[in-house]
Protein backbone atom coordinates (compact mmCIF):
# COMPACT_ATOMS: atom_id res chain seq x y z
CA UNK A 1 0.00 0.00 0.00
CA UNK A 2 1.48 3.04 -0.87
CA UNK A 3 2.42 6.22 1.56
CA UNK A 4 -0.61 8.48 -0.15
CA UNK A 5 -3.02 5.63 -0.51
CA UNK A 6 -2.54 4.85 3.49
CA UNK A 7 -3.25 8.46 4.40
CA UNK A 8 -6.19 8.33 2.36
CA UNK A 9 -7.33 5.64 4.61
CA UNK A 10 -6.43 7.09 8.00
CA UNK A 11 -8.35 9.86 6.83
CA UNK A 12 -12.04 7.61 6.05
CA UNK A 13 -10.95 5.71 9.43
CA UNK A 14 -10.38 8.54 11.23
CA UNK A 15 -13.84 9.85 10.09
CA UNK A 16 -15.76 7.01 11.07
CA UNK A 17 -14.00 7.31 14.47
CA UNK A 18 -15.37 10.99 14.94
CA UNK A 19 -18.88 9.71 13.18
CA UNK A 20 -18.58 7.12 16.26
CA UNK A 21 -18.00 9.90 19.11
CA UNK A 22 -20.46 12.10 17.14
CA UNK A 23 -23.13 8.90 18.04
CA UNK A 24 -22.13 8.56 21.65
CA UNK A 25 -22.12 12.54 22.30
CA UNK A 26 -25.88 12.26 20.69
CA UNK A 27 -26.62 9.34 23.15
CA UNK A 28 -25.27 11.68 26.15
CA UNK A 29 -27.03 14.51 25.26
CA UNK A 30 -30.40 13.47 24.95
CA UNK A 31 -30.34 11.56 28.00
CA UNK A 32 -28.73 14.63 29.83
CA UNK A 33 -31.78 16.33 28.37
CA UNK A 34 -34.07 13.79 29.62
CA UNK A 35 -32.95 13.73 33.22
CA UNK A 36 -33.13 17.82 33.24
CA UNK A 37 -36.16 18.10 31.99
CA UNK A 38 -37.02 14.92 34.76
CA UNK A 39 -35.84 16.74 38.02
CA UNK A 40 -37.52 20.18 36.63
CA UNK A 41 -34.73 21.83 34.71
CA UNK A 42 -34.42 23.66 31.63
CA UNK A 43 -32.04 21.81 29.56
CA UNK A 44 -28.97 23.89 27.94
CA UNK A 45 -30.18 25.28 24.70
CA UNK A 46 -26.44 24.25 23.54
CA UNK A 47 -27.50 20.87 24.16
CA UNK A 48 -29.87 20.87 21.44
CA UNK A 49 -27.90 22.88 18.63
CA UNK A 50 -24.89 20.34 19.27
CA UNK A 51 -27.25 17.41 18.95
CA UNK A 52 -28.75 19.11 15.88
CA UNK A 53 -25.07 19.67 14.42
CA UNK A 54 -24.07 16.19 15.28
CA UNK A 55 -26.36 14.29 13.18
CA UNK A 56 -25.31 16.19 10.71
CA UNK A 57 -21.55 15.53 11.12
CA UNK A 58 -22.28 12.08 11.97
CA UNK A 59 -24.05 11.21 8.74
CA UNK A 60 -22.01 12.85 6.54
CA UNK A 61 -18.45 11.94 7.87
CA UNK A 62 -19.41 7.99 8.38
CA UNK A 63 -20.80 7.93 4.74
CA UNK A 64 -17.86 6.94 2.95
CA UNK A 65 -16.33 4.48 5.30
CA UNK A 66 -19.70 2.68 4.81
CA UNK A 67 -19.51 2.69 1.22
CA UNK A 68 -15.92 1.00 1.72
CA UNK A 69 -16.73 -1.30 4.04
CA UNK A 70 -20.66 -1.91 1.57
CA UNK A 71 -22.51 -0.67 5.06
CA UNK A 72 -25.27 1.21 3.12
CA UNK A 73 -28.51 -0.44 2.48
CA UNK A 74 -28.97 -2.27 -0.85
CA UNK A 75 -31.15 -4.54 -1.89
CA UNK A 76 -29.64 -7.70 -3.77
CA UNK A 77 -32.89 -9.21 -5.38
CA UNK A 78 -32.53 -8.34 -9.18
CA UNK A 79 -28.51 -8.77 -8.70
CA UNK A 80 -29.07 -12.17 -7.42
CA UNK A 81 -31.10 -13.29 -9.83
CA UNK A 82 -28.72 -12.06 -12.84
CA UNK A 83 -25.94 -14.68 -14.16
CA UNK A 84 -21.97 -13.08 -12.90
CA UNK A 85 -21.59 -11.67 -15.98
CA UNK A 86 -24.60 -9.58 -16.33
CA UNK A 87 -24.58 -8.76 -12.55
CA UNK A 88 -20.85 -7.43 -13.10
CA UNK A 89 -22.05 -4.76 -15.64
CA UNK A 90 -24.78 -3.64 -13.47
CA UNK A 91 -22.97 -3.79 -10.35
CA UNK A 92 -20.15 -1.20 -12.62
CA UNK A 93 -23.39 0.93 -13.49
CA UNK A 94 -24.79 1.28 -10.34
CA UNK A 95 -21.64 2.14 -8.99
CA UNK A 96 -21.40 4.58 -11.71
CA UNK A 97 -24.46 6.12 -11.58
CA UNK A 98 -23.65 6.35 -7.84
CA UNK A 99 -20.14 8.55 -8.51
CA UNK A 100 -21.95 10.94 -10.22
CA UNK A 101 -24.49 11.68 -8.22
CA UNK A 102 -22.03 12.45 -5.64
CA UNK A 103 -19.59 14.58 -7.76
CA UNK A 104 -22.66 16.68 -8.14
CA UNK A 105 -23.27 16.85 -4.65
CA UNK A 106 -19.85 17.30 -4.14
CA UNK A 107 -19.70 20.36 -6.34
CA UNK A 108 -22.77 21.88 -5.52
CA UNK A 109 -21.55 21.10 -1.58
CA UNK A 110 -18.47 23.44 -2.84
CA UNK A 111 -20.43 26.16 -3.83
CA UNK A 112 -22.41 26.32 -0.94
CA UNK A 113 -19.37 26.27 1.33
CA UNK A 114 -17.66 28.65 -1.16
CA UNK A 115 -20.57 30.89 -0.70
CA UNK A 116 -20.99 30.45 3.01
CA UNK A 117 -17.48 31.70 3.43
CA UNK A 118 -18.13 34.77 1.05
CA UNK A 119 -20.66 36.17 2.82
CA UNK A 120 -19.67 35.21 6.22
CA UNK A 121 -22.64 32.99 7.31
CA UNK A 122 -23.71 32.05 10.52
CA UNK A 123 -25.69 29.62 12.13
CA UNK A 124 -27.21 31.78 15.22
CA UNK A 125 -29.10 29.71 18.01
CA UNK A 126 -27.74 28.86 21.21
CA UNK A 127 -24.36 30.79 19.86
CA UNK A 128 -22.76 32.27 16.95
CA UNK A 129 -21.27 28.90 14.97
CA UNK A 130 -19.66 29.83 11.09
CA UNK A 131 -22.07 28.39 8.85
CA UNK A 132 -18.85 27.15 6.99
CA UNK A 133 -18.03 24.57 9.25
CA UNK A 134 -21.60 22.76 8.83
CA UNK A 135 -21.37 22.93 5.14
CA UNK A 136 -17.42 21.71 4.52
CA UNK A 137 -18.57 18.25 5.23
CA UNK A 138 -20.82 18.07 1.72
CA UNK A 139 -17.85 18.50 -0.64
CA UNK A 140 -15.47 16.52 1.95
CA UNK A 141 -18.33 13.60 2.28
CA UNK A 142 -19.07 13.30 -1.22
CA UNK A 143 -16.25 13.61 -3.05
CA UNK A 144 -14.36 10.88 -0.53
CA UNK A 145 -18.06 8.35 -1.62
CA UNK A 146 -17.28 9.24 -4.90
CA UNK A 147 -13.47 8.43 -4.49
CA UNK A 148 -15.15 5.00 -3.03
CA UNK A 149 -18.03 4.19 -5.31
CA UNK A 150 -15.36 4.67 -8.05
CA UNK A 151 -13.39 2.14 -6.61
CA UNK A 152 -16.32 -0.55 -7.28
CA UNK A 153 -16.35 0.71 -10.87
CA UNK A 154 -12.69 -0.04 -11.74
CA UNK A 155 -11.64 -2.56 -9.30
CA UNK A 156 -11.71 -5.79 -9.14
CA UNK A 157 -14.45 -5.79 -5.95
CA UNK A 158 -18.17 -5.29 -6.59
CA UNK A 159 -20.61 -3.68 -4.67
CA UNK A 160 -22.99 -6.12 -5.14
CA UNK A 161 -22.46 -9.66 -3.62
CA UNK A 162 -24.69 -11.26 -5.59
CA UNK A 163 -26.05 -13.36 -2.54
CA UNK A 164 -29.42 -12.61 -1.61
CA UNK A 165 -30.38 -12.10 1.86
CA UNK A 166 -28.59 -10.98 5.34
CA UNK A 167 -24.30 -11.35 5.44
CA UNK A 168 -23.31 -11.46 9.18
Amino acid sequence: MTFVSRIYSSLIDAMAVIAGATLVWLMVSVVVSVLMRNLGLQPFAWLFTSSEYGLLYMTMLGAPWLVREKGHVHIELVTSALPEGSRRVVSRLVAFTCVLVCVILAWKGLELFLKNIERGDYDTRAYYYPRWLLTITFPLSFGLMAVEFMRFVVGSDLLHTGDAGIHE
